[in-house]
């Protein structure tokens, strides 16, 4: 009898078109959910092209160094020096292999890796480490940036 007297007002009709109104909605607002992470996800893609190397591992808490130039004295090959870039996470990396401790300056922590790294090259070469080489200077340029020669 409901069926019926639904049938005869046409509220069949109202009840089809409503549901199929609702089902549309969600349908848009799915869309529209997805359509706003596809807008931030490219959004979050072009602000990360933008940023430095060091800067997007940083981003994500990564330790990160670089050589960022080397020169070689001219009159004197054997002097010359690197010049290095690093963040945060890298200084906490090297204190957690034990290259140094809270309060040592960065550049330091920097200098007994580096100088670990140069020995390890020379003793897989078969170069003998325990000749003199010199003293490595370490300048410091800015936060995180050093001259080391």
């Amino acid at each position: 009898m409901n069926k019926f007297i639904e049938k005869l007002f046409g509220i069949d009709k109202l009840k089809a078109e409503t549901e199929a109104a609702v089902r549309a909605a969600e349908e848009s607002k799915k869309l529209a959910e997805e359509a706003a992470l596809a807008a931030e996800r490219a959004k979050e893609a072009e602000t990360q092209a933008k940023l430095s190397p060091k800067d997007r591992a940083t981003r994500k808490k990564e330790p990160w160094v670089s050589v960022l130039d080397t020169h070689v004295n001219k009159e004197n090959i054997r002097n010359g020096f690197f010049e290095l870039d690093w963040n945060e996470y890298f200084i906490v990396q090297l204190k957690q292999a034990g290259y140094g401790a809270d309060g040592d300056p960065d550049e330091e922590i920097v200098d007994r890796w580096f100088r670990d790294i140069v020995y390890n090259m020379f003793s897989e070469s078969g170069v003998d480490t325990s000749r003199g080489a010199g003293y490595i200077n370490v300048v410091p340029i800015s936060k995180g940036k050093s001259e080391v020669s």
